[in-house]
């Protein structure tokens, strides 16, 4: 297996959401795995933007009350 290339912090955040959205390429995987390994900041970065996502859904799993549906079909139908 070839050696992880090794990134900097503008090419890992480049890829920071391709990554997260499971859609790199393997190599390009490994890469940018290898540099959060490395690098406390970037780790930090796409940890926090992790656990964003998951917040993110898991609100939108719950419906709106009646009153607040109310309030927006009302504004939207001021527009």
């Amino acid at each position: 297996m070839k050696e992880p290339r090794t990134l900097s912090c503008e090419e890992a955040l480049k890829d920071m959401y391709t990554f997260l959205d499971h859609e790199l390429g393997e190599a390009e995987r490994r890469d940018l795995e290898e540099h959060l390994r490395i690098c406390r900041s970037c780790f930090s970065r796409v940890e926090f933007e992790k656990r964003l996502r998951e917040r993110l859904a898991d609100t939108g799993q719950s419906e709106a009350s009646g009153d607040l549906q109310n309030r927006i079909r009302s504004l939207i139908g001021r527009f």
